[in-house]
């Protein structure tokens, strides 16, 4: 048997490098070998868990979790059948594609692995290949950049709309990003983390605003200026709102702050909190909702290439994957870190 290194989680909190079997493909498939892979919440989720509750066990019983699902790397074999991609090609993949299960997310498959298979491997659906003027470490992010752009696709921002982003973290930027390239005409980014605001302009934010010390309404009102909810009372004149921080305090501070017609994207993921609904009835609030990428994760992909130097200013740290314990340690203590990317010697 061929084997090869992966990261799994190891019970609460930890994870762990371990020998497995090299998958092999099959007519359809493709082997990678990875040679960057992201770090997500998601996974550092899997960690606090300790692993995900095996599928029909009724007591709960946690089984070990294959991590990574943000992996770029170059195909290395082919199946029979497989006409449109060839080794040496350079791709990222879908991890929602895979058959048996989404990959680094409870399926059978972690792309924080020397080699991923990518089952049925079709370009433009579970994989796309992009060009080698493009860093391993910056294709990474194809994945959360697709999150980033499923949440400005569904704000529906325009030219001409003023736009507020909370969260200063790899989602949050990449929304800024998405939303200047859009041409949108002046975008904010809030956060508690002065590095983070500093990163912020540093790809392309208008202005930036410290949630913890400024005053949100006054500084929203001088950059936006002043609009009114639907009862005429004083209110910011930002048209959107997007939620890439995920706390209470956001839709407090956009409740008070929203004027008649604004919209709130809620792409960070909510702990319980009380919403004020009878403010949101005052400025007649739309909410939107943003999961995933249903249609993003490779209309981001050229796009990324294009601008890959603006991107790569979101990555923190690259960790050698000898190191995978370090990279999540870096990952799941607040504060230490932004985006880690595991890379990997090609």
């Amino acid at each position: 048997m061929t084997t090869m290194k992966s990261v799994r989680t190891a019970g609460a909190g930890g994870v762990e490098t371990v020998d497995v079997e090299r998958p092999a493909p099959g007519p359809e498939d493709v082997l990678v070998g990875v040679r960057a892979c992201g770090i997500c919440g998601t996974d550092v989720t899997f960690l606090h868990m300790g692993g995900m509750p095996a599928r029909g066990h009724l007591g709960g019983e946690l089984v070990p979790v294959p991590l990574g699902h943000e992996p770029a790397g170059e195909i290395v074999e082919v199946g029979s059948a497989v006409t449109a991609l060839k080794p040496g090609d350079r791709v990222v993949v879908n991890p929602q594609a895979a058959s048996t299960g989404i990959i680094g997310c409870g399926g059978r498959y972690g792309g924080m692995s020397e080699y991923l298979l990518v089952e049925k491997a079709e370009s433009g659906r579970s994989l796309a290949v992009f060009p080698d003027t493009v860093p391993f470490d910056v294709a990474a992010l194809n994945e959360p950049m697709a999150v980033s752009r499923h949440a400005v696709n569904r704000s529906g921002a325009g030219p001409d709309d003023k736009v507020v982003v909370f969260g200063a973290g790899p989602i949050g930027l990449g929304v800024a990003i998405w939303l200047k390239l859009r041409g949108v005409k002046h975008v904010v980014v809030a956060d508690v983390i002065a590095s983070r605001l500093e990163k912020a302009l540093a790809v392309g934010a208008d202005a930036v605003l410290d949630s913890a010390t400024e005053d949100v309404t006054a500084r929203l009102t001088e950059l936006h200026g002043e609009a009114a909810n639907a009862l005429g009372q004083p209110r910011a004149g930002t048209d959107i709102y997007i939620d890439a921080a995920g706390a209470p305090a956001v839709f407090e501070a956009v409740v008070a702050n929203a004027k008649w017609h604004a919209k709130l994207v809620m792409v960070a993921v909510q702990k319980k909190g009380e919403i004020d609904l009878g403010g949101m009835l005052r400025s007649e609030l739309t909410l939107i909702a943003s999961q995933g990428y249903p249609t993003e994760i490779f209309e981001v992909t050229p796009e990324l290439a294009e601008h890959h130097e603006r991107f790569a200013q979101l990555i923190s740290h690259r960790v050698p994957f000898e190191e995978a314990d370090r990279a999540f340690e870096l990952a799941r203590t607040p504060g230490a870190a932004e985006k880690v990317i595991v890379t990997f010697e090609g």
